[in-house]
């Protein structure tokens, strides 16, 4: 089996919220970085859990949350990042979206970047 198949592809999408520790502190929505460099790790944290809970409960969808709150470009394609492969994606990310199931949410997870949560589509 040759280890770049696109089985050992997967897809996914993702809401990116950025705080003080991330290593860019602007987005498309706070050019500045106003925002960004107020917002604390916890701050970041309880926003995700809130739109996480009314995904979850149907309240939200993934990717109407994703392009309204994302602070990655991807939010104007509803949080979609496409397919990646293995050592495409910083590591906690990658480990993350190979764990999921596809349709699944994951829990909060930090990178460099700043804390997601992850839909697997694919």
């Amino acid at each position: 089996m040759s280890s770049s198949s696109a089985a050992d592809k997967v897809r996914a999408s993702h809401i990116l919220i950025k705080h003080q520790g991330s290593r860019r502190k602007a987005s498309w929505k706070d050019p500045e970085g106003q925002v960004i460099s107020n917002t604390t790790r916890d701050d970041a944290v309880s926003q995700l859990k809130a739109f996480r809970e009314d995904i979850i409960s149907g309240k939200a969808k993934f990717g109407d949350v994703a392009s309204r709150y994302s602070d990655c470009s991807s939010a104007k394609r509803g949080g979609d990042l496409g397919s990646f492969g293995r050592g495409q994606m910083q590591k906690p990310f990658e480990d993350a979206t190979y764990s999921l199931k596809v349709g699944e949410i994951s829990e909060i997870v930090d990178t460099d970047s700043g804390v997601h949560i992850i839909m697997r589509t694919g």
